[in-house]
């Protein structure tokens, strides 16, 4: 099978995630049912947007179902978050506690921002795992894995926290967070703010510091060498070792996507179509070429509150 390169789409394509406070119905039922499936307790953005196109969603969920509660699915995760936290410390994170402390925040404080960065370091690999496996079906790829049932992942693999998920939204921000916000798409080349972010402008003050750190090696040579292995990771795993007892197939999928067709509203008006796919599949490459790069920042992140 040909090796699955991380190349970023140009240009960035406009992407329409629909969040969870605007959905109803078969969609709401998706959702419940992909938190409860990966143990986490936020959709992401890049679900939210295959949500936008439903009959592309449908088949990719419907083909997931039976692989991400399986051991093989988590333990690849946990195999991307070790990867992943080991070598970020060649970025050598500044420690960003002491700060915090000077600025006022207490130790509760702190620990619930620690708190906050675990369920994102534990969920954006389960999330990574299936934005590569969406990529490669939409690009004509196929999962080399097994269709045998594989062994199911007993009990609990998500932190054990109970910090309360709370995002700040753009509409939300002041004008100082609005403008961290957009530097981070400046710097990261991105429309959008990912979910993570705007769980961590929470502590508008924290944010600022943590980011201020963070964009000063964002897509230096060290940093896109650890986003490269970690996409080397994802692709061996999605091509060579996942199983794929749901029988997901690349003509399924992009036959799912012609369905819904191209279109900001949903569905085109002359219904399935070229462009529908394309569309499509020009997000799946977005999302999968951006994880690894949001893997590195919340490890990074991560660090800093070490010390």
């Amino acid at each position: 099978m040909a090796r699955l390169e991380r190349v970023k789409p140009a240009p960035v394509p406009a992407i329409h995630p629909l969040p969870e406070y605007d959905v109803s119905g078969q969609r709401a039922q998706w959702y419940r049912e992909m938190k409860d499936a990966l143990q986490v307790p936020w959709m992401g953005v890049v679900t939210m947007a295959y949500a936008h196109y439903p009959a592309f969603f449908r088949e990719l969920w419907r083909g997931l179902k039976p692989l991400v509660t399986s051991r093989p699915f988590v333990d690849e995760a946990k195999a991307l978050q070790a990867l992943i936290e080991d070598r970020v410390a060649e970025l050598s994170p500044p420690p960003i506690t002491e700060r915090l402390a000077q600025m006022g925040y207490g130790e509760r404080e702190i620990e619930a921002i620690i708190q906050t960065n675990e369920v994102f370091s534990h969920g954006n690999h389960l999330y990574a795992l299936i934005a590569t496996i969406a990529r490669l079906l939409m690009d004509g790829g196929d999962m080399g894995g097994a269709a045998e049932m594989p062994p199911a992942f007993d009990g609990r693999h998500a932190p054990d926290v109970s910090v309360p998920f709370v995002l700040m939204e753009a509409h939300h921000a002041d004008a100082p967070t609005q403008e961290t916000f957009d530097d981070v798409k400046k710097v990261l080349g991105l429309p959008f703010v990912n979910t993570d972010y705007r769980a961590f402008a929470r502590w508008p003050s924290y944010w600022a510091a943590a980011w201020g750190d963070l964009r000063e090696v964002a897509g230096g040579p060290p940093y896109e060498a650890i986003c490269q292995a970690y996409h080397d990771h994802l692709a061996a795993a999605v091509t060579d070792r996942l199983p794929n007892p749901g029988g997901l197939s690349s003509g399924a999928l992009i036959g799912a996507a012609g369905e819904d067709g191209p279109g900001e509203d949903g569905p085109g008006e002359d219904g399935p179509g070229e462009d529908g796919v394309g569309e499509v599949t020009e997000m799946c490459r977005l999302f999968q070429w951006l994880l690894p790069g949001l893997a590195v920042n919340v490890a990074y992140l991560k660090t800093q509150l070490k010390g």
